[in-house]
């Protein structure tokens, strides 16, 4: 397997700007002097997907107490975000990276093992990024079950 692109805490995010669910664009730069959590997933409305979004929008509440915005970045078309939204009532921001290359950047996207076959593909992850645009947090190979607890636990309290 060859070796994916790595993130680090002290690194600066790789700036973005992509659509939304609602036909708008989004930049990591509309949140300059604010802490957001980006997080990456692989498919609107599959189990594990749909797990860490509901946790997200259940706890945002409490994550935006903390001075903390959530956004959420998938290969999957903006209608199809929009789907998403609406089956399960998100709160968080959901944007669509079709082309993968802002995932990519991320290394959030490459070569994985996936029920012991390698494959390629999105790399869930999550990343804590600080007002001044640097990596706080980095995180890959997330599990989505408890990933939003663990997050308000060990990164925000």
């Amino acid at each position: 397997m060859t070796e994916n692109l790595r993130l680090n805490a002290g690194d600066q995010a790789p700036a973005f700007s992509l659509p939304n669910d609602r036909g708008e664009t989004v930049s990591l730069s509309d949140y300059a002097g604010r802490r957001v959590i980006v997080y990456f997933y692989p498919r609107a409305n599959t189990p594990g997907c749909t797990t860490e979004a509901c946790d997200f929008s259940e706890k945002l509440e409490e994550l935006n107490d903390a001075a903390v915005d959530v956004i959420g970045i998938s290969p999957d078309s903006p209608a199809d975000l929009a789907t998403f939204r609406a089956d399960h009532d998100l709160r968080i921001e959901l944007l669509s990276d079709e082309s993968t290359e802002v995932l990519k950047s991320y290394g959030a996207f490459g070569e994985k093992k996936n029920y012991g076959r390698v494959v390629e593909g999105v790399i869930r992850s999550t990343f804590l990024i600080g007002p001044d645009g640097a990596i706080e947090q980095a995180q890959y190979n997330v599990r989505a079950a408890g990933h939003v607890g663990r997050v308000l636990r060990d990164w925000l309290s």
